[in-house]
């Protein structure tokens, strides 16, 4: 070995889908430099891209990347500031791997580093990631002898934009008016560049000036409170709705003109439908905790529904497996199997737009007609034991159940449309819950008591 790079543990930050953590104490440009050397090592490439966001320790951690690569004799594309889409689209069009340097919604002291192979296969855990980790975390030999690889730039941004214009087109549509709140991430980057010119699309634009410190709300648009800026502009101005992306603009949330907070399963309902329209019979992918009116929907369009876990690799994994044109989370991911199955908020916002500009009404008059249910939304609850909790709970009501499963965390379908999901966070001591109902009244009802059963340690309350 002449030299090596050893760095501090790993563990912490190598996370189920990505590496993530707090600069520089648990993610450092030595961090970085050995992963990029372990990144090569496994997958052998000659040639990745990269991309970073608008965090300040994004281009010394991608530069440091570049150099444990460049270390191992591969070649590096930067393809500079993006969304982590536009990586996604970088690695599918060139047919390389790539790394993407984002936290995405996390608080500005956080960052971190989205890895996928050739074509934009995503790399987890289970898929490359944990002996990436293990090889970096032993020391990446720097090869005796090896020619070391070039790192060159390349502008990327007008030809993603193209490409998703190919997928889906606004030709044709009614003149709309959207307020976007880019939250101070990468959407202020990709939104001119995609809807900037776009004829008959007026943008009023909330907070695209690119700033890592975050400072009018978080990036997480799943919060509703980052949500409140946004809803009031939609309403100020009387436009047609609001868009809203998360750091790296691989999320988009939605909002009426009302105001209103748009269900991401209304989404992935009116996309599946715009897709199956496409291409009829084809398969849907939905998590477990996406409204049951997805699958209802889907088969009454004479597609076929797939349910799976949380979580980008596994939807990606079914959609490679079922040939699968479409999927979606309760998160605000969409994935497109004509987007190298990636998941991009961008080609969503586009097909929401779309199905908006091609009908007259409102936009909640469309939203309407693919919501069926009453869902809680993720509900969270801190708990001293998440196990014993959820054995509880499960104990307290699968006598009444019509089914339970436990695909991903504790599914009770209590029978009429009713059921609810409890799983554990891969990361901190909480349990998520989510409820849907047929009505307000019942799913307020059950959300309710199961949140007492949880916070009283899964209890009966008293």
């Amino acid at each position: 070995m002449e030299g090596g790079i050893r760095v501090h543990d790993l563990s912490k930050i190598v996370k189920a889908y990505d590496v993530r953590g707090v600069v520089p104490s648990e993610l450092d440009e030595e961090a970085a430099r050995a992963l990029g050397g372990a990144f090569i090592r496994l997958l052998g490439a000659t040639e990745i891209v990269t991309a970073h966001d608008m965090r300040e320790s994004s281009i010394p951690l991608a530069a440091a990347f570049a150099a444990g690569a460049t270390e191992q004799g591969a070649n590096v594309i930067e393809a500079g500031l993006g969304s982590t889409d536009l990586l996604y689209f970088a690695a599918g069009s060139l047919d390389v791997p790539g790394a993407m340097f984002t936290a995405s919604h996390n608080p500005a002291k956080y960052n971190g580093i989205k890895l996928c192979r050739a074509g934009a296969a995503p790399i987890g855990q289970d898929t490359g990631l944990r002996e990436i980790r293990d090889l970096a975390q032993q020391g990446v030999e720097v090869p005796a002898g090896v020619t070391p690889g070039t790192v060159s730039r390349r502008d990327l941004l007008s030809a993603y934009a193209q490409y998703l214009h190919e997928l889906v087109s606004l030709a044709g549509g009614r003149p709309l008016t959207i307020v976007v709140d880019a939250g101070n991430g990468m959407g202020g980057l990709t939104v001119p560049a995609v809807l900037g010119e776009e004829p008959g699309l007026t943008i009023i634009p909330m907070y695209f000036e690119l700033d890592g410190s975050f400072p009018n709300h978080e990036a997480n648009p799943i919060e509703p409170a980052n949500l409140a800026d946004l809803r009031k502009a939609v309403l100020a101005a009387g436009a047609d709705l609001g868009l809203a992306f998360d750091g790296d603009a691989d999320r988009c949330f939605v909002v009426d003109e009302r105001g209103d907070i748009v269900s991401p399963s209304t989404i992935t309902a009116l996309v599946a439908s715009r897709e199956l329209a496409r291409e009829p019979g084809a398969t849907v992918i939905h998590n477990v905790i996406v409204s049951r009116g997805v699958p209802d929907l889907v088969r009454e369009l004479g597609g076929t529904p797939v349910r799976t876990r949380v979580g980008h690799s596994f939807i990606k994994a079914e959609m490679a497996r079922t040939g699968a044109v479409f999927g979606g989370e309760h998160s605000g991911h969409f994935y497109f199997r004509d987007f190298w199955r990636a998941d991009s908020g961008m080609l969503a916002a586009l097909h929401v737009l779309a199905a908006v500009g091609e009908q007259d009404g409102p936009a909640s008059g469309l939203f309407a007609a693919f919501s069926r249910y009453s869902l809680s939304g993720e509900v969270n609850s801190e708990v001293a034991d998440a196990h014993a909790t959820m054995v509880e709970i499960e104990a307290a009501y699968a006598g009444a159940a019509a089914s339970v499963d436990r695909l991903d965390g504790l599914t009770v379908d209590l029978g009429d449309g009713t059921w609810f999901n409890l799983r554990p966070s891969n990361t901190e001591p909480l349990l998520r819950l989510n409820v849907e109902a047929p009505d307000d009244a019942t799913m307020e009802r059950v959300r309710d008591e199961i949140l007492a059963r949880v916070r009283a340690g899964g209890e009966t309350p008293s």
